[in-house]
């Protein structure tokens, strides 16, 4: 398999011994950026759990309205991290759309096919010079944060549009060498908004195991014993736990909700809606706040 770019596929670095979230994500959302242990471990759960696909283009179409609504509301940077495989329209191709030419984007991912694949395509873009693909690891904030200054393309004195989108529910487990054991998560969400400048937004989707029909709650223990025993670990939190993540920054309207519930007005003419019957079945929580 090889980009469309000069980089061969699979990039340097990659394992292929293990089924990875990204690519297991983009082939949910009908990418092609995957390979044959990835189908596998998806088409596992999609036997299982049709509604997989839905439920991952009902987060993607978040991503969509969420872009377009900061946009349009003045930001003019953001920084996706966790950003995966470019599949489905990637933030600055929503945003240009509201704002031609104006915004800038920082992706990042620890997983070397998403960043190749990510530089590749902006390659093809042809605007390098306002998006970059770093890889990089969620885990450092400090250092994540110096690559992206020493890209040149985020002013971090400047307002930014921080996205963590499907991002926190995969553990984010200490170094292997560590003897703590525990998702880190809360603590490095809070390090990221520490470093973000006043009038900042976070955004975050997070899938939960509150409040969600049974059928859903039993899918979601398949999936946990699936992912943890492939070792990629994931946590689901409750509503309240999500909120936590966003600290003392003011939630925006509506609120925390459901994907399908946030901002559906921000939905383009192009966007083909999940055939999902109750909003509870989308089973992923998403909410933005600001730094004031």
């Amino acid at each position: 398999m090889t980009a469309s770019g000069s980089e061969p596929y699979p990039p340097a670095g990659v394992d292929l011994s293990q089924p990875s979230i990204a690519r297991i994500y983009d082939y949910y959302l009908g990418g092609d950026t995957n390979w044959e242990i990835d189908r596998q471990f998806a088409e596992k759960l999609l036997t299982e759990f049709p509604i997989l696909r839905p439920i991952a283009r009902s987060n993607r179409l978040f991503l969509h309205r969420l872009v377009r609504h900061l946009t349009k509301a003045g930001i003019r940077q953001f920084i996706d991290l966790g950003s995966g495989v470019p599949t489905m329209g990637h933030a600055h191709e929503v945003a240009d759309q509201v704002a031609p030419g104006k915004v800038r984007v920082a992706y990042v991912d620890h997983e070397p096919v998403a960043v190749a694949h990510s530089r590749s395509l902006l390659r093809q873009y042809g605007d390098e010079e306002r998006h970059t693909a770093i890889h990089a690891d969620i885990r450092d904030p400090e250092g994540l944060w110096k690559k992206i200054e020493a890209s040149g393309v985020i002013d971090l004195e400047k307002p930014v549009g921080l996205l963590m989108i499907a991002v926190l529910h995969i553990q984010q487990l200490p170094a292997t060498d560590s003897p703590v054991s525990e998702d880190l998560g809360p603590q490095l969400v809070a390090t990221y908004r520490n470093l973000l400048p006043t009038g900042s937004h976070l955004a975050i989707s997070h899938v939960t195991g509150e409040g969600i029909p049974a059928e859903s709650a039993k899918m979601l223990t398949r999936i946990k014993t699936m992912y943890d025993n492939s070792g990629s670990p994931v946590i689901w939190r409750t509503k309240e736990q999500i909120c936590d993540l966003f600290g003392e920054f003011r939630i925006i309207d509506p609120g925390l909700t459901w994907t399908p519930l946030w901002h559906p007005e921000e939905e383009s003419v192009t966007d083909e809606t999940p055939n999902l019957g109750d909003p509870s079945e989308s089973i992923v929580l998403a909410g933005v706040a600001k730094k004031e």
